[in-house]
């Protein structure tokens, strides 16, 4: 169960779980609300498959803490539950997948601190979401900008996790802080919305813009120097893993499940991009 399905991280994430499910002669049922910040949906989401017999939810949390209720009644009513992606606020999540989000966001820094010399004026876009992997990122960011001694976060936005708001949000806060030369946007729509904005005011030359996922918009951004880095997480690992991990449990192999896994993430450049490696990070379908 995703928080969405129109974005290419999720259907690279729907294509690893379906290969498992394959692999592993499982029913799979994919679902996901119209919009990512629908904990309400998501929520009414797993109790239907409760009610439908679902014997295992892989489950990423659009709400930290509002999603919890349901999936502790999934759990007492017998259903195992695989976290993927954004964590959730319950004890009875048996296994996790997904990146390091707070490491991620200081990798996001990083590559900032890396790519430009002198003082860094940061600008920050967040999707307005209580998602457990975006505030953690952010986090990350802030903390590595603090500890570098040359970053000063001079804005932060947050706003809804789609590209025209997020290239609004951007738009302003550009506007309003002439200053940042470093922007950062924490998942793959609002990168989207930010490299709109940037090539847009024109500021690719004279702003570092790093961005978390990618699509080919993105990756298109990358090449012609309006990105300077992406952080690309093994999307397709999560959903494989995920299905995998419940296949285990349910079938009493849960020795051999980790409690947590960590997933790869990576920082793409135009330097590095079409090294082989980086290449399957940002085509998962290849």
């Amino acid at each position: 169960m995703a928080k969405s399905k129109d974005s290419e991280f999720w259907n690279a994430v729907f294509t690893g779980a379906e290969a498992a499910a394959t692999e592993y002669n499982m029913q799979l049922t994919i679902a996901a609300p119209n919009s990512e910040e629908d904990y309400e949906e998501q929520d009414r989401m797993i109790e239907k498959a409760v009610e439908d017999g679902a014997q295992a939810i892989v489950f990423s949390a659009i709400d930290y803490e509002k999603n919890a209720a349901a999936i502790d009644a999934a759990a007492a009513a017998g259903v195992t539950i695989i976290g993927i992606d954004s964590a959730v606020d319950s004890a009875h999540v048996a296994a996790y997948i997904g990146a390091d989000n707070y490491g991620a966001g200081r990798m996001a820094a990083r590559s900032a601190l890396d790519g430009m010399d002198g003082q860094l004026y940061v600008g920050l876009i967040n999707y307005e979401v209580n998602g457990a992997n975006g505030r953690d990122r952010e986090q990350g960011a802030r903390d590595a900008f603090a500890d570098s001694g040359r970053a000063e976060v001079v804005a932060a936005m947050p706003t809804h996790s789609n590209a025209a708001s997020a290239r609004s949000e951007a738009l302003s806060m550009l506007r309003e802080h002439p200053e940042i030369n470093v922007l950062v946007a924490f998942n793959e729509a609002t990168a989207v919305g930010a490299a709109r904005a940037v090539q847009q005011m024109q500021r690719a030359d004279d702003l570092w813009l790093v961005a978390f996922d990618s699509n080919i918009e993105t990756i298109d951004a990358l090449q012609t120097g309006v990105v300077d880095a992406l952080i690309v997480q093994n999307t397709y690992g999560m959903g494989y893993f995920g299905v995998e991990s419940a296949y285990k449990l349910l079938a009493g192999q849960g020795s051999s499940v980790e409690e947590s896994t960590v997933t790869t993430t990576r920082i793409i450049t135009r330097d590095n991009m079409f090294a082989m490696d980086k290449q399957k990070a940002l085509f998962p379908f290849g």
